[in-house]
């Protein structure tokens, strides 16, 4: 198992609600590295660089990953 630096993972204030269980949790406490994971796989984390994390959240706020499209 890979040890992980002390990331502090939140959820956006609607995954907060105990009847969602699947949520994106995302830290940015860690200086240069942003982490990502499922609340439903807690031990599979995703890091990135600060760049491409804000690449990833223009794509998505531009419509890139819409399933529904």
């Amino acid at each position: 198992m890979t040890i992980h630096p002390s990331f502090e993972f939140v959820r956006t204030a609607h995954c907060r609600d105990r009847k969602v269980n699947n949520c994106p949790e995302v830290a940015t406490n860690v200086p240069g590295v942003v982490a990502l994971r499922d609340s439903e796989r807690p031990a599979t984390v995703v890091t990135m660089s600060p760049e491409s994390w804000r690449t990833l959240v223009a794509a998505a706020k531009a419509g890139e990953f819409d399933q529904t499209a």
